[in-house]
């Protein structure tokens, strides 16, 4: 139902779509049985909702004479007004089917560096080239930042290293895919642990000049607990960066850098690759979404590409 307000007189009421549709179809055939025609409805059906909108708005809105019909001045007056909130009804149906359809929409995801460099591109390119219409907000951070965005719903998915920093029970959460990290050098430099090794080990960076991200990334974080576990404390070349930084400064050669192996195999040539020996360093990475809300149309879309992948 629509409200309608001082139409030709001082009046306030309720009247329905199906009514205001009537009214104009008789409106604009001047005839109530081709108007009943016109919409698809028996005309005595017609009648009785025409006259039930006279009754409601207190005004005649036809003269009938002889069987010719013309607008009174009332419906003079709500004519223009009732073609338009047809039509604004009519677009809110459209905007609502492109909506349900993933014509149009908004996903906002957050993802940590690594991430971003890592495993989104391609899934965020499929995602594109399937729904062109949804708009993409990335937000970069931590896990802990991306955790606080969203419980307070400034995200509706964001992709979270495990275990989080300050579990929360209004977080679901769903492991991803679990990365082995590998350390990346210049190839200019001395190779890590010696010439000639395939594999290194945590110990064997002992004495390296790492090179290393900021407070509060993950991976620096795993990096300094791994090297305290065998016993030594990292030394640094240089620290603060993200991850375009660090990989910078490693090609550079002033240090090495612990880093997923999908974001050192998007590294290019100006890197030298070794992998951990086993057991290795691992991260796992998952999908969180809030418990209490369930994510739009278009947020579950790309959850589910993501956990296809």
């Amino acid at each position: 139902m629509v409200r309608l307000v001082s139409i030709g007189a001082d009046y306030h009421g309720w009247v329905q779509f199906q009514q205001l549709q009537y009214f104009v179809a008789v409106a604009e055939t001047r005839h109530f049985t081709r108007a009943a025609e016109l919409v698809h409805v028996a005309q005595p059906s017609l009648s009785q909702q025409i006259k039930a909108l006279e009754r409601e708005l207190g005004a005649d809105l036809f003269l009938r004479a002889r069987g010719n019909i013309a607008l009174t001045d009332a419906g003079e007056a709500l004519l223009p007004l009732a073609r338009r909130i047809l039509a604004d009804a009519d677009t809110a149906r459209h905007e609502v089917q492109e909506l349900a359809q993933l014509r149009r929409g908004r996903v906002r995801l957050g993802a940590t560096p690594s991430v971003c460099t890592g495993l989104l591109p391609d899934v965020l390119r499929a995602f594109h080239d399937r729904y062109p219409g949804v708009h993409l907000l990335v937000e970069e951070s931590g896990s802990h930042d991306l955790v606080r965005h969203l419980a307070r719903g400034a995200l509706d998915l964001a992709l979270v290293v495990l275990p989080l920093p300050t579990p929360s029970p209004a977080l679901t959460t769903v492991e991803l895919l679990r990365e082995d990290l590998v350390v990346v050098s210049s190839p200019e430099a001395p190779a890590p642990g010696g010439a000639g090794r395939r594999t290194v080990r945590i110990a064997d960076l002992e004495g390296e000049r790492l090179v290393m991200f900021r407070h509060g990334y993950d991976l620096r974080e795993l990096t300094v607990a791994a090297c305290r576990a065998e016993g030594f404390e990292p030394e640094f070349a240089v620290e603060g960066g993200e991850m375009d930084a660090v990989l910078g400064f490693v090609r550079a050669g002033l240090g090495v850098a612990v880093v997923p192996r999908m974001v050192a195999a998007r590294a290019g040539r100006g890197v030298r690759v070794t992998a951990l020996a086993r057991p290795g360093l691992f991260r796992t990475i998952a999908l969180a979404h809030r418990s209490d809300v369930a994510p739009p149309r278009a947020a579950r879309e790309l959850q589910r590409m993501l956990l296809e992948r």
